[in-house]
């Protein structure tokens, strides 16, 4: 099925585009939430009416929200969560979690649809993407520890604090081999 779309569809393309969409994609979501029209003969010359309104739309969501982008950008989240000894998380940090920590940090409500990011399980440092609109896309850093652990703020005193428990089990370890 072809469609004209009215709005712009994340992954699928912008206002005022002609698309081929699967039928069911198109005839049960994007015609009944009013971001898509079938693209018959008609609606096609109204191309560039649809194209010039949603660039003016668009001008103002990104000059609305880019104070929050700026914002967002370079937030670091911070997870404590229970792990196992590889490393490996009891659960998930998922993206309502995300959405969470970022609204207490910067008191602007994000919707967890928003994150771009797969379910974090396992203890490190990594990065999501928060899709403000198609051009405003800042990104957050995710560290998550276990949980107990002191975390500190300077990378290089964090990594040098975290080796150092593994080599004092090292030596006992080293020593009990010895003894037997």
């Amino acid at each position: 099925m072809k469609v004209l779309l009215l709005k712009d569809v994340y992954k699928l393309g912008r206002a005022g585009d002609v698309k081929k969409v699967a039928d069911g994609y198109g005839r049960n979501f994007l015609l009944p939430q009013k971001l898509a029209v079938l693209a018959t003969p008609g609606a096609l010359k109204q191309t560039e009416k649809i194209r010039s309104q949603a660039e003016i739309r668009r001008t103002e969501l990104n000059s609305e929200l880019k104070d929050l982008a700026e914002q967002i950008n370079g937030v670091t989240v911070v997870f404590a969560a229970k792990a196992g000894e590889t490393g490996k998380l009891y659960g998930s940090i998922t993206t309502q979690d995300v959405a969470t920590a970022i609204q207490e940090k910067t008191r602007y409500e994000v919707k967890k649809q928003q994150i771009d990011m797969q379910p974090i399980r396992n203890l490190g440092e990594f990065t999501a993407h928060v899709r403000l609109t198609m051009d405003l896309v800042p990104e957050v850093k995710i560290i998550v520890h276990r949980e107990g652990e002191v975390l500190e703020e300077a990378d290089g005193a964090k990594a040098a604090a975290q080796p150092a428990p593994a080599q004092a089990e090292e030596p006992a370890q080293a020593a009990e081999a010895t003894e037997a």
